[in-house]
């Protein structure tokens, strides 16, 4: 047996293990991820952002330009909590998921219904 080749193999080995990692990893970077991993990516860049929590999507499209959602955010805790202020919040993301900018479309308390908007838009 000869045991002065085992450590090269092992090296050889680590080293194409490494390779092949890099390899994947800037291939993933290309993929255009999935609808699940962009509501993620967009609720967690909007509540870094604006430092609010980002409660639920209400709107949600793909676009020519990536992707467009429309996220309800908590602005204002208030008790009881039916009074707490809620907004709604456009924004718009690249195909890879990265938030290109938002806006506050409309705002209002948690127990109000908005008959006028059908569909979260």
């Amino acid at each position: 047996m000869n045991t002065s080749s085992d450590p090269e193999k092992k090296k050889a080995s680590s080293q194409n293990s490494r390779n092949s990692t890099e390899h994947a990893e800037s291939g993933s970077e290309k993929r255009r991820p999935g609808p699940m991993e962009v509501l993620r990516i967009a609720r967690t860049q909007l509540a870094e952002l604006t430092g609010m929590a980002a409660e639920s999507v209400s709107s949600f499209e793909q676009t020519e330009d990536g992707w467009t959602l429309e996220i309800e955010v908590l602005e204002l805790t208030r008790v009881p909590d039916t009074m707490s202020l809620l907004a709604s919040y456009q924004v718009e993301c690249d195909p890879q998921g990265e938030l290109l900018g938002y806006r506050r479309v409309r705002r209002y308390e948690r127990g109000r219904a908005d008959g006028s908007k059908a569909g979260g838009r």
